[in-house]
C-alpha cells in the first residue's frame, strides 16, 4: 500500500508542474475555447437558429458571438429550447446528441427545482477539474500516504429518478455514478449509504461507519459537514475528529462562505486541514483553488466561455432583474474589485445563460476571484445595496469581536414607519452576551463597509432590528421545506420564503410555550 502512495504522490508533482507550465489563461484560452463550443454545436437546432457556421468565419468571433445570440436566463432558454430535451426522443437541440441527465438544483429558495442539462461532454469537464484539482495538492507538500485513503464525498443522494426518457437528481448524485471503477476503493461513504434520500438515515448511517473509514479528505457543504462531524465526536466520545481519523487532512467546501464556519471547524480539529475552496454548480465546474493561500482561479479553457455584466444600477434594478442591452465584458475587459454577475456558455447547451451568481475579482491577471453573493440575494429597497459580501464580512466582524460563533444567518427588507428597515436572523449557541450591543456593532460594521448603507441609514432605511436564534433552527426550517442535507444552504437574503420563514418561527414559539 505504501508503494501506491508513492506512486501517487510522484505522479500528482510531475503532472502538477507540467499542466502549470502548459495551460493556457486570459483571453486568448477565452476565444479557443468558445470556437470549440460553437464548432461543436453549429448543427444543433440552436446553433443553426443563431448561425454558429457563420459566427466561426467572422473576424472578431466573440463579438460576433455577442451580436448574434441573446441573453438567456433559465426561464427563457427552458421555455424557448430546453424543454425540448424531455420530450419524446428530441437530440441536437443546444448542444449535439440526446440529453441523458438533467441536474436538479437544490437552491436557497423555496421556488421549485430548475432542470439543467448534464451532457457526456460536461461530465468529462467536470472530471478534468476534478483532477487538475487533485493535481493542485502538490503545493501543500502532503505526505504520501495521503493518496491512498478514502475521500468522503457528502452530497445529496446518488439515487437518480428514472423520467420517461431521461434521469433527474442531485449532479453529486449523476457524478458518483460516473466514477472510474478504481475510485470505488477510495470512495466514501459508498454507494449504499450514498443512495439514501433521508437525510437523517443517511447521516446516522454515516456515523456508524466512521470507525471502519480511514478518511484522508472529505468534501461538501460546510454546515453538513460539521453537522456530522460533530455527532461522530459525540458518538465516540471523542476529543476531536482526528482520534478517529488520523488522516483526514483536506477539506474541499463550496456552495456559501467559510469564514463563518472556520473557527469552529477548527475547534473539531485536532491536526492542521487543508482548506480548498471549489465553485462547481449544476452548469459546470467554474473555478477552483489552485494554488496555496489564494483565491479561486476560473477555467477558462474546459468547456465554459465566461462573460461579466458589471452588477451596478446601470444594468440590475433593485430586485436583481437585468435591464435590456445591459453592459458585459470578457475576461481581458474586468477590473479588480468590481463586481459582476457570471454570464457563461458550456458544453451542456447553456448559452450565454445568467447563472444567477456575482463574482469580485481579486487578481485579474490569474482569473483568481470570490463569490460575492446572488443577484437576487442582494438588498437595496432604497439605495443601501448591501451584497451578500458585505454581510457575511459585517457578521463575522460582529462574531469574532463578540466571540459568538455565528454561522447561519439571513436578512430581509420590510416597511418601517412609512420608510423601511432590515430584519436580521443571526445563528449562535451562545448564551450571556448583549443582544442590543449585537446590533450595535452589526449596524456599525455594515456602515464601515458600505457607504450607501452609511448614507441610507441617515435616511430612508429608519431601524435595524435583531433576532438571535440557535443555529439548529435554520437547519430544522430547511428540513420542513424538504431541502435538508446534501447541497442546500440557507438563503443569506430571505425574499419570496420570508412569510413562510415567520410563520415556522412562530409556530416553533407556540409550541415551545406549551412545552
Amino acid at each position: 500500500m505504501g508503494a501506491v502512495g508513492e506512486i501517487l504522490n510522484n505522479v500528482v508533482r510531475q503532472k502538477s508542474g507540467n499542466l502549470k507550465r502548459t495551460q493556457i489563461t486570459g483571453q486568448d484560452a477565452q476565444r479557443k475555447t468558445l470556437k470549440k463550443l460553437l464548432n461543436r454545436a453549429r448543427k444543433t437546432e440552436f446553433g443553426q437558429a443563431y448561425g454558429f457556421q457563420k459566427i466561426l468565419h467572422a473576424d472578431n468571433l466573440v463579438k460576433k458571438f455577442q451580436q448574434k445570440v441573446p441573453i438567456y436566463h433559465y426561464e427563457t432558454i427552458y421555455n424557448e429550447w430546453w424543454h425540448k430535451l424531455l420530450k419524446g426522443n428530441h437530440k441536437d437541440v443546444c448542444w449535439p446528441g440526446k440529453v441523458k441527465y438533467f441536474g436538479l438544483t437544490s437552491g436557497t429558495s423555496g421556488n421549485s427545482s430548475k432542470r439543467i442539462p448534464v451532457t457526456k461532454d460536461m461530465i468529462r469537464a467536470i472530471r478534468m477539474v476534478g483532477i487538475r484539482q487533485l493535481l493542485a495538492l502538490s503545493d501543500y507538500n502532503l505526505p504520501p500516504r495521503f493518496y491512498e485513503k478514502s475521500v468522503l464525498m457528502i452530497g445529496g443522494s446518488t439515487s437518480l429518478k428514472k423520467m420517461q426518457t431521461y434521469f433527474e437528481g442531485d449532479l453529486s448524485g449523476i457524478m458518483a455514478g460516473k466514477l472510474p471503477f478504481w475510485f470505488d476503493r477510495f470512495y466514501k461513504p459508498g454507494k449504499p449509504i450514498a443512495k439514501e434520500k433521508d437525510w437523517a438515515i443517511k447521516m446516522e448511517k454515516m456515523v456508524i461507519k466512521a470507525p471502519d473509514w480511514d478518511i484522508g479528505g472529505i468534501s461538501g457543504v460546510p454546515a453538513w459537514v460539521q453537522i456530522l462531524i460533530e455527532k461522530v465526536i459525540e458518538r465516540y466520545d471523542l476529543k476531536d475528529i482526528h482520534e478517529i481519523w488520523p488522516n483526514f487532512k483536506v477539506f474541499a467546501h463550496g456552495g456559501v462562505s467559510f469564514e463563518p464556519y472556520k473557527k469552529k471547524f477548527n475547534q473539531l480539529l485536532g491536526k492542521e486541514v487543508v482548506y480548498l475552496e471549489t465553485y462547481l454548480a449544476s452548469e459546470g465546474f467554474l473555478a477552483f483553488q489552485c494554488e496555496k493561500d489564494a483565491d479561486m482561479e476560473l477555467v477558462l479553457d474546459n468547456g465554459i466561455f465566461f462573460e461579466f455584466i458589471p452588477f451596478d444600477s446601470r444594468n440590475f434594478n433593485s430586485e436583481g432583474i437585468m435591464f435590456e442591452n445591459p453592459e458585459v465584458l470578457t475576461i481581458s475587459e474586468v477590473e479588480n474589485g468590481c463586481e459582476y454577475a457570471l454570464l457563461i456558455s458550456t458544453c451542456a447547451g447553456a448559452w450565454r445563460y445568467l447563472i444567477g451568481d456575482t463574482i469580485r475579482f481579486t487578481n485579474k491577471s490569474k482569473a483568481q476571484m470570490v463569490i460575492t453573493g446572488r443577484i437576487k440575494h442582494f438588498l437595496s429597497l432604497c439605495g443601501e445595496h448591501l451584497s451578500v459580501d458585505n454581510m457575511n464580512r459585517a457578521v463575522q466582524m460582529v462574531s469574532e469581536e463578540m466571540d459568538l460563533g455565528i454561522q447561519e444567518f439571513t436578512v430581509s427588507g420590510i416597511p418601517y414607519e412609512g420608510m423601511f428597515a432590515h430584519k436580521w436572523y443571526l445563528g449562535t449557541d451562545r448564551e450571556g452576551f448583549d443582544r442590543a450591543e449585537v446590533r450595535r456593532r452589526l449596524d456599525e460594521a455594515l456602515k464601515q463597509l458600505n457607504d450607501d448603507y452609511a448614507v441610507e441609514r441617515n435616511a430612508a432605511l429608519k431601524e435595524i432590528f435583531v433576532e438571535i436564534l440557535p443555529n439548529q433552527v435554520f437547519y430544522d426550517f430547511l428540513k420542513f421545506k424538504g431541502k435538508e442535507g446534501g447541497q442546500h444552504k440557507f438563503p443569506r437574503v430571505i425574499k419570496s420564503l420570508s412569510g413562510d420563514w415567520e410563520q415556522y418561527l412562530e409556530q416553533r414559539a407556540f409550541e415551545d410555550q406549551k412545552c
